[in-house]
């Protein structure tokens, strides 16, 4: 059985936010056109789902982080606010109407992710497969990241989601080895670094994300650079965890801006190409960029 953290009373009382973790209310036209062709077409975002606070600067910029198959996931982490239960059946128009979508936006790099579907024989494979081929066929021109899960070692299905065309493959860390058993509970370290190290394999740019302000120790972050680096990861992205609610593991430290540029550099000294690292930093930010790094 496993255990999950405790949230005592005392932990209930949130951290006050730092100066530097200010972010602009969602505001303007192209927030409220992405929002109008996210509901007309009946989809999800990891920005709504996650509580993603660069939200407004992203759609207001007419850009969205899609996620497929459904908002249910099958995993209990404790760090993401993305309802966790079991999913009900996908919906296999899901594909058509994602891609429906990215070219109504007009956008010129597309990021997908989705929940964990540890129910499936195919862990979504699939429907990942036909989301990224719809979206070629219908906007030949947008590239394409996906953020895909853990597959529990399914590597024949990494094998189908990875390889219909886009051109980034991400899988986060998350954080560091020691606070897996805490933080991701169903996943496990060694299991993820080999999941990176294949998608290296197949052929395509590699990306992955780590938090901080978890309790981690500089150390650790060092080592999980290190073993990333080994994997021949390419992209690296760090950013401050923020506790989504007051059930969610709760922050142990409020990184300073100036400690996530040492790590930047500390990761692109190690060998890893390019570390996107400060405190609003999440997966699909500024990801536009990581398909020419």
């Amino acid at each position: 059985m496993i255990e999950l953290p405790v949230i005592s009373e005392e932990s209930t009382k949130r951290r006050k936010k730092p100066d530097w973790l200010r972010v602009k209310l969602p505001v303007g036209k192209e927030y409220a056109k992405v929002r109008e062709i996210v509901d007309k077409n009946k989809l999800h975002t990891i920005c709504e789902s996650g509580n993603c606070p660069n939200m407004g600067e992203c759609w207001g910029a007419g850009t969205a982080t899609f996620m497929i198959l459904g908002n249910v996931c099958t995993r209990s982490c404790t760090f993401c606010a993305v309802t966790t239960g079991r999913p009900p059946e996908y919906d296999e128009q899901e594909p058509q109407r994602v891609a429906e979508a990215i070219e109504a936006m007009g956008v010129k790099h597309a990021v997908l992710t989705s929940v964990n579907r540890d129910e499936l024989k195919d862990r979504g494979a699939e429907i990942w497969y036909q989301t990224v081929r719809r979206i070629k066929e219908l906007s030949p021109a947008t590239t394409i990241e996906t953020l895909i899960p853990d597959v529990k070692g399914n590597w024949e299905a990494l094998e189908r989601m990875i390889s219909a065309g886009q051109e980034v493959v991400s899988h986060n860390m998350e954080t560091v080895e020691s606070l897996y058993r805490r933080v991701r509970p169903q996943g496990k370290y060694v299991r993820s670094l080999e999941e990176l190290r294949r998608i290296k394999e197949y052929g395509k740019r590699s990306k992955t994300g780590i938090m901080l302000g978890l309790g981690e120790s500089d150390e650790e972050v060092y080592k999980a650079m290190d073993d990333l680096a080994a994997t021949g990861l390419d992209i690296l992205t760090l950013g401050q965890y923020l506790q989504p609610t007051k059930m969610h593991i709760e922050v142990a430290e409020f990184v300073h801006p100036d400690k996530f540029a040492h790590f930047k550099e500390e990761g692109e000294r190690r060998g890893i190409r390019y570390v996107e690292s400060g405190p609003l930093v999440r997966s699909s930010y500024h990801a536009e960029k990581h398909v020419r790094v």
